[in-house]
């Protein structure tokens, strides 16, 4: 392997590590060990730690589908391995 493949797996690996954290935190963190104290709070009239549990893991992870698609096409441009 070059050193521009290492160096682009391991950009691709630091993003999926980077977002898949996030992703744990919203829905693993929030959702079930924070639950009871994020339930305090109130959104749309449901507590905060149920609508983590309920709805706020899947909306964060479409956004980090969105967020991962435009890091890797704009990482594909910089090492020249985009399709278009």
């Amino acid at each position: 392997m070059s050193k521009n493949s290492n160096t682009y797996w391991k950009t691709n690996l630091k993003y999926l590590a980077i977002l898949l954290g996030i992703w744990f935190t919203v829905s693993f963190l929030f959702g079930i060990i924070l639950a009871e104290y994020l339930n305090q709070f109130m959104i749309g009239g449901f507590p905060l730690g149920f609508w983590f549990a309920q709805q706020g893991s899947i909306y964060a992870f479409v956004i980090l589908i969105f967020i991962y698609v435009y890091l890797m096409n704009k990482l594909d441009k910089k090492y020249d391995v985009d399709e278009i």
